[in-house]
């Protein structure tokens, strides 16, 4: 739940990148942000406005309002990114800077499940058109989920500073703490952050039943070190994260532990010249899987252990160069390298996982090194454009593998599968390229038109291209798509080549602030589009699938709305907010529909602020779910309304925070749930990933 503080009719989100930013102010940035008042430490900054703090352990939530996004289900702190009907790898996702790579054959550690939402100061998602400053190597869009700069004393005395916060949730039990604390002088700054998060398993609405494998259990530390002289700063900051267990309704496994060490290092800087930004990071991930006990697991008989290893390295290097009062050009280079090992050890006592180790990924790697130039121009007061073309060089290779057994007649099709692969030439260098025109007009006060194109390319990650297992627990153990399915790799797929035609319309008062409108559509075209071909089928109904390349196309419409309804001493002030997002993807060669689009859907929310008082009333519609991917058994869910309330105190420096979710305790199934595989390995039903039924959420924030 997320009350919002008062804004001057400012939309959640800003989809597509609006004027440039003029010259002018292209300096002083990174000095003035060193110096200035930090934003109080319960609250969060999404798409430039500002939240009250949350009570969700999912950072992903954070931008459930933002237009055109959604998202995949996943585990309760791992649900995976959607923007305008592209998911997971096709977004860009950027941590404090660093583009994480999912850890795992199922996708179980995306780069936003590494950060509490508690820890993130600013958070930012643009569906479609990106800059190419903006990153690479995606077709969906960026989203960008930063920590808090290093704050500092105003004189040379010590300031000592924080918060904690404590949360609870009723359904599944919740219960978290984070905090923050800070000792910093005028030049020298150290920070300490934690988080726990935890809940059992959830129930649905309705009749209570049960969803299996929705527990979890986290924790999450990092030290920041700061260091600021005149217009300079630099902050490092070293954090490790542990997830004991994590359960994965929509997947045969589940999380057994995750251990995440991280190094970032952030240079921002401003000259005579411009501004220089300069990061680098590294990031070890050792990531285990089996079946939780409410799947069997955990006896020696059962389960099915499955490690992954990988080390994160990269850099980036951006300047914005002022050319006169008009232009700013700039200027960018980054590096990724991402290593994995993915080995499955032998079961003790089965005859058809062992006697060895079935090597999924052995000794693969992932390496972009890339490139942009950016010209941005303010020819006209009410009139600016922007131009960006961008280069990546995505290197990937992976060493020989092997299967359970060589010599079993039970592995034998793994065995075939692992001779051929072995045998093949695996090395594979994509050179991609991205360009991106974008204008912004301001013709009336109360209208701005901004629009433009934008070709964006992604290569395959190393699943898609290196996944060789052929038997059905092989395939199965492949996928992060929630639906049951077997999934073999593809060493011949080509990058995902997408094309974007996408214009905002944004009409407001200019004067009161006290309404506005937006309305974007898009329309996106993708060459070589990474889709499936069926090679086979399972006796429970469900496929075996192999990525292939496709075209394909998205379109959709976007859109939100705000209207002030008071302002007065008495009573405060209310606003009325809605949004309301539609897409459509096509696989033009099967003409099935994309998986995992979501049907229409928005909100309409009620805000009510007065003196330290915070109220919303909100409900969240979403049509029945006809359009699917026929490829993947991908099943129809009805259509529902979900009924919220929440609310806020604020005395001195204590904030009470309470909402309820699903007032009406409705039962509904999730779009982009996927099939309920935790429940269908223990009762044998297959269906629908079912919704979150009632829940009391309480959280407490104290700052010093």
């Amino acid at each position: 739940m997320l009350a919002e503080t008062p804004a001057h009719g400012a939309d959640t989100a800003q989809p597509v990148p609006v004027a440039p930013m003029p010259a002018q102010a292209a300096s002083g940035t990174a000095a003035a942000h060193a110096h200035s008042s930090p934003v109080k430490p319960e609250q969060i900054t999404v798409n430039g406005i500002r939240h009250m703090s949350t009570t969700t352990a999912d950072t992903t939530d954070l931008f459930r309002h933002s237009l055109g996004f959604s998202a995949y289900s996943g585990g309760g702190v791992s649900a995976l990114p959607v923007l305008n009907g592209m998911a997971d790898d096709r977004v860009a996702t950027f941590v404090d800077g660093m583009r994480i790579q999912s850890a795992c054959p199922n996708h179980m550690n995306p780069a936003m499940s590494y950060i509490d939402p508690d820890a993130v100061e600013t958070a930012q998602a643009i569906a479609g058109i990106t800059s190419v400053s903006q990153g690479g190597d995606s077709t969906g869009g960026t989203i960008e989920v930063n920590r808090r700069d290093p704050i500092f004393s105003s004189t040379a005395k010590l300031l000592v500073t924080g918060h904690v916060r404590g949360d609870y949730r009723s359904n599944g039990g919740g219960s978290g703490a984070s905090g923050s604390i800070t000792l910093a002088n005028d030049w020298l700054s150290l920070r300490y952050t934690g988080s726990y998060s935890h809940a059992s398993d959830y129930h649905t609405g309705g009749n209570e039943q049960r969803v299996l494998s929705t527990s979890y259990l986290s924790f999450n530390h990092a030290v920041t070190l700061g260091v600021k002289k005149e217009n300079h700063l630099l902050a490092l900051t070293f954090g490790q994260q542990d997830i004991p267990y994590e359960g994965f309704a929509n997947q045969y496994m589940d999380m057994t532990n995750n251990r995440s060490t991280f190094v970032n290092g952030k240079y921002k800087g401003d000259f005579n010249w411009g501004t220089l930004e300069a990061r680098g990071f590294w990031q070890r991930v050792d990531h285990a899987m089996d079946m939780l006990s409410d799947k069997g697991g955990h006896t020696a008989t059962t389960g099915m252990p499955m490690d992954t290893a990988t080390r994160t390295a990269g850099y980036s290097i951006k300047a914005s160069i002022p050319l006169g009062r008009i232009h700013t050009l700039g200027l960018g280079s980054s590096f990724d390298h991402n290593g994995l090992n993915d080995w499955w050890p032998p079961l003790a006592g089965s005859m058809m996982m062992g006697p060895g180790t079935f090597h999924n990924v052995n000794n693969g790697h992932r390496d972009r090194l890339g490139h942009y130039v950016e010209w941005k121009a303010q020819w006209l007061p009410r009139f600016s454009t922007e131009l960006g073309m961008r280069s990546d060089l995505v290197m990937m290779n992976t060493g020989p593998v092997s299967p359970y057994s060589w010599t079993s007649m039970m592995d034998m099709t793994d065995a075939m599968a692992a001779r051929q692969f072995n045998a093949a030439k695996r090395g594979r260098t994509d050179s991609n390229y991205d360009v991106t025109a974008l204008a912004h007009w301001h013709p009336l006060d109360s209208l701005m038109i901004d629009g433009g194109y934008a070709r964006k390319t992604r290569s395959p990650n190393l699943y898609e291209r290196y996944a060789w297992g052929m038997g059905q627990m092989a395939t199965t153990m492949i996928g992060w798509f929630g639906d049951g399915n077997g999934y073999v790799g593809n060493m011949n797929l080509t990058p995902e080549i997408a094309n974007t035609a996408s214009v905002t319309l944004t009409w407001h008062d200019p004067v009161e602030h006290a309404w506005e409108v937006r309305v974007q559509p898009y329309y996106t075209y993708t060459h070589h589009y990474i889709n499936v071909v069926r090679i086979g089928a399972f006796s429970d109904g469900l496929s075996k699938l192999q990525f292939a390349n496709h075209n394909a196309q998205s379109y959709g419409i976007n859109s939100s709305a705000f209207v002030r309804l008071w302002n007065t001493t008495t009573y405060g002030m209310g606003e009325l907010r809605a949004n309301l997002n539609w897409v459509r993807g096509q696989d033009l060669v099967t003409h099935s529909g994309l998986y995992h689009q979501m049907p229409t859907n928005g909100s309409i929310t009620l805000h009510e602020s007065w003196q330290n008082w915070t109220g919303h009333v909100e409900v969240t519609l979403v049509k029945a779910k006809d359009t699917v991917d026929w490829l993947r058994n991908e099943p129809r869910t009805p259509g529902y309304a979900l009924l919220g309330l929440g609310g806020s105190y604020r005395w001195r420096n204590i904030t009470l925070n309470g909402s309820i979710d699903n007032v009406l305790d409705q039962k509904y199934y999730l779009p982009l749930g996927g099939l309920s595989l935790g429940d269908y390995e223990a009762t044998g039903n297959l269906g629908p990933l079912p919704g979150l039924g009632r829940s009391f959420n309480l959280s407490l924030t104290a700052t010093f």
